[in-house]
């Protein structure tokens, strides 16, 4: 049952809502965070990974047209990667000839242990069904041998949301605190709550260490 709501939400990503999804999914980005949260994407992140190497091996799950690797493209970073189960999305990704994508879920990510410095989620994991998302986390996790980051919407506890007409597809929850209960190794580097500007919503921002010891 569990692997059939599984096939059941990843082919709604896979079809016509995530193509559409896809097509609104554009623009200029750091408007758009300018008019959402009153600080722009860019200045996010350098705040989170500004002294890091440029160089450093990074993966986007869940990348969809790859807004948020061009961004940090422009930030300096240069080896950047990027998972989507939507082709149509990755398909407007490619056109970007710095970004090395490959098609796949965050269920199940085609990439071997430790394979990338840091790992990160934008708006992701909250179209992950709570039941999920601890595999979810865990292929993250696997696949990183330093940092996870992520850029999520934020509530103490796990609350479902209607999605444009839809339900079991967009949760808000505390993120950070599942993947700080699920996993002893992670250990916080950096968080910030960052409130919506024209509703009582908030988003969060976190990064994580990975500490193998």
């Amino acid at each position: 049952m569990r692997e059939e709501l599984i096939l059941e939400q990843t082919e709604f990503w896979k079809g016509k809502f995530g193509d559409d999804y896809t097509e609104r999914n554009h623009g200029e980005w750091d408007e758009f965070y300018k008019e959402q949260w009153g600080i722009t994407r860019t200045e996010l992140n350098v705040e989170f990974l500004g002294d890091l190497d440029k160089d450093i091996r990074i993966l986007e799950a869940g990348c969809n047209r790859g807004n948020q690797l061009e961004m940090l493209n422009k930030n300096g970073f240069t080896n950047l990667w990027g998972i989507d189960v939507n082709k149509q999305a990755l398909g407007y990704a490619r056109s970007n000839k710095e970004l090395n994508l490959v098609e796949g879920s965050l269920l199940d990510i085609p990439f071997k242990d430790n394979y990338f410095d840091l790992v990160f989620t934008s708006g992701v994991l909250i179209h992950i069904h709570p039941d999920d998302l601890k595999k979810a986390m865990s292929e993250i996790v696997r696949v990183s041998k330093g940092l996870v980051w992520g850029f999520e919407y934020f509530a103490e506890e796990c609350t479902p949301i209607e999605y444009r007409g839809n339900a079991n597809k967009l949760w808000k929850n505390d993120f950070l605190k599942l993947y700080l209960d699920t996993f002893p190794e992670l250990k916080v580097v950096k968080k910030k709550l960052v409130p919506y500007l024209k509703d009582d919503n908030k988003n969060m921002m976190f990064l994580m260490k990975k500490c193998v010891h």
